[in-house]
C-alpha cells in the first residue's frame, strides 16, 4: 500500500531539498534586507501609494514598512502565491504526462495497479515538497527575524504556511488534470504554469471593478498572506474552498485518465 506515494516521493526528494534551500536562503536574504528599508520608510511609504491600486492589490502591498508587510510583500506574495505556485503546477503538469512520454507509465500499468490507485498516489507524491517546505520554511523566517531583534507573531507565520497547503494543492491539482489530458510533458507543465499565473493576473486585474467576480475563479482569492501577517486574519472559508476545489479537481483527473488511452 502507498508503494507509489513512497516511489515517487523519493524521486522528488533531491529537487525538494534543492527548492527548500533555496527558499530558505532566499528567506534570509529578504529578512536581512529589513533593517535598511525600515529606514527608509517614509519615502518608501510614499511611493507605494502612488503605485496603482491593482498592482498594489495583486502584490499585497501594505504597511510595507513593517516586518510583516515586508515579508508579505517581497517574500510570500512573490515566492509562495506566485513562484511557488507555478512551480506545483509544473511538477503536476509532469506527473503523468511525463511517464506516457517516456513509455513508463506502460510498464506500471503492466503491473495489478488500477489507474485510480495510480493517479490517487501519484498525486499524494505532490505533497512531499508542499509539506516539507511549510514545514522549514516557518522556522527560518520567526528564527531569522528574531536574529535581527524584528517581532513577528509566530502563530501568524505558521498560519500562512498552513493556509497555503490547500492553495498549492489547488495549483498541483491545475497541472494533473493538464498532465492526463495531453500526452507531452512540456505541453502539460507550460499549460499548467500558464493557466495558474492567468489566474493570478485575472484576480489582480479585475479588483475593485465591475468584473471583480471573475477573480473568483482565482485560487489567489482565496489565500491572502498579507491578511494574515498584517492584520492577524484568517481566511478560513477560503482554505475550504480550495480543499474542496483541489478535491474536485483530482476527480476529474481520476475520471479522465480512467477512460484515456495511453
Amino acid at each position: 500500500m502507498f508503494e507509489i506515494v513512497r516511489y515517487e516521493g523519493r524521486r522528488r526528494a533531491r529537487g525538494t531539498l534543492a527548492l527548500t534551500v533555496f527558499v530558505g536562503v532566499f528567506a534570509l536574504l529578504i529578512v536581512g534586507l529589513f533593517p535598511s528599508i525600515e529606514a527608509a520608510a517614509p519615502g518608501l511609504e510614499a511611493y507605494v501609494e502612488s503605485l496603482p491600486e491593482a498592482f498594489r492589490q495583486g502584490f499585497g502591498i501594505e504597511a510595507i514598512a513593517t516586518i510583516e508587510g515586508f515579508l508579505s510583500t517581497e517574500f510570500y506574495q512573490f515566492v509562495w502565491l506566485l513562484l511557488l505556485g507555478l512551480y506545483m503546477a509544473y511538477a503536476g503538469g509532469g506527473a503523468i504526462a511525463g511517464d506516457v512520454e517516456t513509455g513508463r507509465l506502460d510498464l506500471v500499468l503492466a503491473t495489478p495497479v488500477s489507474r485510480s490507485r495510480l493517479i490517487v498516489e501519484t498525486y499524494l507524491s505532490l505533497v512531499v515538497p508542499i509539506v516539507t517546505l511549510n514545514a522549514v520554511t516557518p522556522l527560518v523566517v520567526f528564527g531569522s527575524t528574531v536574529a535581527i531583534d524584528e517581532s513577528i507573531s509566530f502563530v501568524d507565520v505558521l498560519a500562512v504556511h498552513l493556509l497555503s497547503i490547500p492553495y498549492l494543492l489547488v495549483c498541483a491539482s491545475i497541472g494533473l488534470v493538464l498532465s492526463v489530458l495531453v500526452q507531452r510533458a512540456d505541453a502539460a507543465q507550460r499549460g499548467g504554469i500558464a493557466v495558474v499565473f492567468l489566474l493570478f493576473v485575472v484576480d489582480s486585474a479585475t479588483a475593485d471593478t465591475d468584473f471583480e467576480w471573475l477573480g473568483g475563479l482565482s485560487p489567489t482569492r482565496y489565500y491572502d498572506p498579507t491578511e494574515i501577517l498584517v492584520d492577524s486574519s484568517y481566511d478560513v472559508e477560503g482554505a475550504l474552498v480550495l480543499v474542496v476545489a483541489a478535491f474536485v479537481l483530482l476527480a476529474l483527473s481520476r475520471s479522465v485518465f480512467r477512460r484515456k488511452d495511453v
